[in-house]
């Protein structure tokens, strides 16, 4: 196996130059913590940004990085000033973080900082295409490279890609807002594997993949182009034995021990962050000063210790929203503290690991209630630190983390008196009702930690290569493809069975705009006109438009998936006597749901009705198809009707009706050497299950099949049917 490749905006070890002196610090930043107890397990080599402007380097010393990060096994990616200015501080901070954030009104749309983020993810590609081997793993990762998998993909067609996004994925409305929307989709879909916190990301992303770029999932798996791809939620986790073996470290008993002097009998609410407007730390001291006021027996007794670490220090909202912190903490201290008793400690800077630990373990409530979070693992953190089992955890219900810390005093962030209630509540919980929350909720993290998530998501990549795989072991390769014209340049007596929409013509909205264009009439017609070659052409459609379209084709048709039959140069005939007297019942049904589905319609044929939902918003057309086949399914139980559903259609038509049973009076004469027959949905299954072995029938498209082979697209399909008329 190859090495890992993990690619990030930031290297797990920032450079500094002050006082013109070079210096290698380990970073701080959440993915080095996360991935620290990952690496060991792997042959890796990070590829990121260290931290320093490239012109604030010479040429030796930037020798002198490259030689000190190799021994890290780190490669460092140049940036500019201009380039940290515009694509971090510009695009990635000022139009992705608030935009994902659900802070539409901070989001600038500024097209130079699209343009600095284009060059940007194009300078991390090169830096990973010069030494990626075929076997390496490229793991990248978050908002600020969003533009990488398929700029990678684009020059190492084969590599495993996965991509991890950390913070959340808006929904369809919000991230429609963004005028780039299309590209950054285009980006992400480059990846084999697209990672997310949570289920919830997860719906966003695909429910915005399929209303903006066209492509459904199933289950998670994703076609696009010749690939299938998987989107997938993998919620991190923490290094569960560094934080709970930490505690009992002498240096940090020793800090626990000086914190609780301090404090003495006073209980400990605990609040950390990163300095930033998503974590709602000012509405936080809003309700902490609302339950002194409310609850004024707590005066004195209780303490908020608040972590605010520094953060994008020369932004402007962030100096605005560092005022209108240390303003709140003054009015509260003012107003509420005594001469031995100060409300709110508040310190604004990072702590080192040991004394944090303390912090987490001293503290009698963790207070964590951001805005919105992509996942917060400070309220993991916490837990992991309680093992006593005692401590209470207030976490909003918009951070990812929720989702798994159940047990935890779930609040609405942005309600104040839900955060009074829920700080009553957490110091008056019961010891024995926090030991058997917190038991639950560590035995879950315990479980799940840092190196299983990670283990978790590189093996999902493996599996889905493996797919891929297993998938291109049917597709039509060259050597097939070769072996197929000359089976047919040897043929003598040439069936071709060929579905019509989705085989030789794609889909479109209303399905009587999908008539054949010139170029397929004329490779028809040039198909059909060799005297070896039979052409049966077979379709769901009616008879009188595939009369229309088609009858200037010297090929046999099939109409209504079989019903109908029409022989070279003969009339129409029905396959058997079919009853109708069932559409009197269906039809109202039908029309109450293109009433209740905007976009939808009717088309009635002979022997069925079809109700299309192309046209309709895909969640809803998604939701109304299943509705409606079993509202269908219930009410045709004494009927001799099938019901068919495909891609946003809902068929309903006479039992034992199929393509295959159509196809069988051709199959059955005798003298074939070469079958061709191609399809792309359900309703071909038919036809491909009663071919004799030897038959070439392919799929257009991905999934499982019977089959032997199958092509990427209806193009693909045409350039093969045009070379065969032309050998």
């Amino acid at each position: 196996m190859g090495r890992l490749l993990i690619v990030s905006n930031r290297l797990p070890v920032n450079v500094t130059k002050p006082s013109n002196v070079l210096r290698f610090r380990p970073s701080t930043g959440g993915l080095a913590t996360g991935l620290s107890s990952v690496l060991a397990s792997y042959e890796n080599l990070w590829i990121g940004w260290p931290g320093i402007a490239s012109e604030r380097l010479t040429a030796g010393e930037e020798q002198q990085v490259r030689e000190e990060l190799r021994a890290k096994n780190c490669l460092a990616v140049p940036l500019s000033r201009s380039e940290i200015e515009n694509y971090y501080h510009g695009f990635c901070n000022k139009t992705i973080w608030p935009l994902f954030h659900y802070f539409p009104l901070r989001t600038i749309y500024e097209p130079r900082f699209w343009d600095s983020y284009k060059r940007a993810n194009q300078a991390f590609c090169d830096a990973v295409a010069q030494i990626a081997e075929p076997d390496d793993r490229i793991w990248i990762h978050d908002y600020q490279l969003m533009l990488t998998p398929e700029l990678i993909r684009k020059k190492l067609p084969k590599a495993q890609i996965g991509f991890f996004l950390h913070i959340p994925f808006p929904s369809f409305e919000l991230f429609r807002h963004l005028p780039w929307r299309n590209e950054i989709l285009k980006g992400l879909l480059g990846a084999d594997l697209i990672g997310f916190h949570t289920y919830d990301y997860v719906r966003h992303f695909v429910s915005s993949v399929c209303r903006i770029a066209g492509y459904e999932h199933s289950l998670g798996r994703l076609i696009v182009g010749n690939r299938v791809l998987k989107v997938d939620a993998f919620p991190m986790g923490v290094d569960y034995k560094r934080y709970s073996g930490a505690v009992s470290d002498p240096q940090v008993q020793q800090e626990i021990g000086k914190i609780r002097e301090k404090l003495g009998e006073s209980k400990i609410i605990f609040s950390v962050d990163r300095l930033d407007y998503t974590k709602g730390i000012p509405q936080r001291l809003e309700a902490f000063d609302l339950f002194l006021s409310r609850n004024p027996q707590y005066k004195g007794k209780v303490t908020l210790i608040l972590l605010a670490v520094p953060s994008r220090t020369g932004v402007k909202d962030y100096k605005e929203l560092r005022n209108r912190l240390e303003g709140l903490i003054g009015r509260i201290n003012g107003e509420h503290g005594t001469i031995g008793w100060m409300p709110v400690w508040y310190l604004y800077r990072a702590v080192p690991f040991k004394r944090l630990i303390a912090l987490y373990h001293a503290a009698d409530v963790a207070l964590v209630t951001p805005l919105r979070d992509g996942m917060n693992l400070i309220s993991k953190e916490f837990i992991t630190t309680r093992t006593e089992g005692t401590g209470v955890l207030i976490l909003s219900e918009m951070a990812g983390a929720a989702s798994e810390l159940g047990e935890a005093v779930i609040v609405n962030a942005r309600s104040k008196q839900a955060i009074v209630e829920a700080i009553k509540e957490a110091l008056t919980m019961p010891v024995g009702e926090q030991v058997e929350r917190n038991r639950l909720m560590q035995d879950r993290l315990s479980r799940y930690d840092a190196s299983r998530w990670a283990r978790d998501f590189l093996d999902s990549v493996s599996d889905i290569k493996n797919t891929q795989q297993q998938l291109s072991v049917r597709k039509l390769t060259e050597p097939v493809r070769q072996r197929l014209i000359s089976d047919y340049r040897k043929g003598r007596k040439r069936l071709f069975l060929l579905d019509y929409d989705g085989t030789v013509v794609g889909f479109v909205g209303r399905p009587e705009k999908a008539g054949p264009d010139p170029p397929l009439l004329s490779l028809l017609k040039e198909l059909a006109a060799e005297p070896r070659n039979e052409v049966v052409i077979i379709s769901g459609r009616d008879k009188r438009t595939l009369s229309n379209w088609l009858g200037q084709v010297n090929a046999s048709l099939i109409a209504e998936h079989g019903a109908w039959i029409k022989q070279k140069a003969k009339n129409w005939q029905v396959i058997e006597p079919l009853n109708n007297e069932w559409k009197g019942l269906i039809r109202p049904m039908l029309e109450l749901y293109v009433d209740r589905t905007p976009g939808s319609l009717i088309e009635e044929k002979d022997f069925s009705l079809v109700w299309h939902c192309r046209r309709t918003d895909p969640e809803l057309a998604y939701v109304r198809t299943h509705e409606l086949n079993n509202a269908i399914v219930n009410l045709t139980a004494n009927l001799n009707v099938a019901v068919l559903e495909g891609s946003k259609v809902v068929e309903v038509k006479n039992i034992g009706v199929n393509k295959g049973r159509a196809v069988t009076r051709w199959l059955s004469r005798q003298g074939w050497d070469f079958i061709f027959a191609a399809g792309d949905d359900q309703t071909d299954e038919d036809t491909f299950a009663v071919l004799p072995e030897q038959a070439y029938s392919i799929k257009v498209g991905y999934g499982l099949s019977k089959a032997r082979f199958n092509v990427d697209s209806v193009s693909e399909l045409r350039a093969l049917l045009e070379e065969l008329v032309r050998s």
